[in-house]
């Protein structure tokens, strides 16, 4: 895990620093006050390698499916070069659910990738939790509808790149 000062930029690219912003909700010194807070203290979690931090700010049904270890080598083998906020709804102070739109940017191997996703959130027992994201394809961004040539793959399948993993556990996510 990669460990930053608190004066240290957060990696969310919020303009705060780390002590200031994600820090003291990974530290869990602080709870996440939105969901937009949450989803951007996720953000770093994936930045610094926290999959203790992923795993404890999921819900139930993210956590029973959650791969500590595909999260962890994700988060190591990617450069994490920041994220935009892109739309919020609801996730405020006194709200119990909210979706927030993102995407994060990250290199692997010095090649770029942008993982664009729209992320539900609830409250659960007090506090927020990540609870089941979206992905949104190029093809959603521009509004064109999607025609499959071929079945849709399901999340326990195998992954149709061949990694010989479930599709949940690869391309899937």
């Amino acid at each position: 895990m990669t460990e930053l000062k608190p004066s240290d930029p957060c990696p969310c690219h919020s303009g705060k620093v780390y002590g200031d912003c994600c820090g003291p909700i990974i530290g869990g010194d602080q709870k996440a006050p939105t969901a937009e807070s949450l989803m951007r203290a996720r953000y770093t979690a994936y930045a610094i390698d926290d999959v203790d931090f992923l795993f404890a700010s999921s819900g139930d049904a993210i956590r029973a499916e959650f791969d500590a270890a595909g999260a962890h080598k994700w988060a190591r083998n990617s450069v994490w070069t920041g994220m935009e906020v892109l739309d919020v709804q609801g996730g405020g102070i006194d709200d119990n659910e909210g979706t927030v739109e993102f995407v994060a940017h990250y290199t692997v191997k010095h090649q770029p990738f942008s993982h664009h996703e729209r992320s539900l959130f609830k409250r659960v027992e007090g506090e927020w939790r990540f609870i089941d994201g979206e992905l949104i394809t190029p093809e959603q961004q521009k509004g064109t509808p999607i025609v499959r040539e071929s079945p849709k793959v399901g999340r326990n399948d195998p992954c149709p790149c061949g990694s010989g993993k479930k599709y949940k556990h690869c391309c899937g996510r």
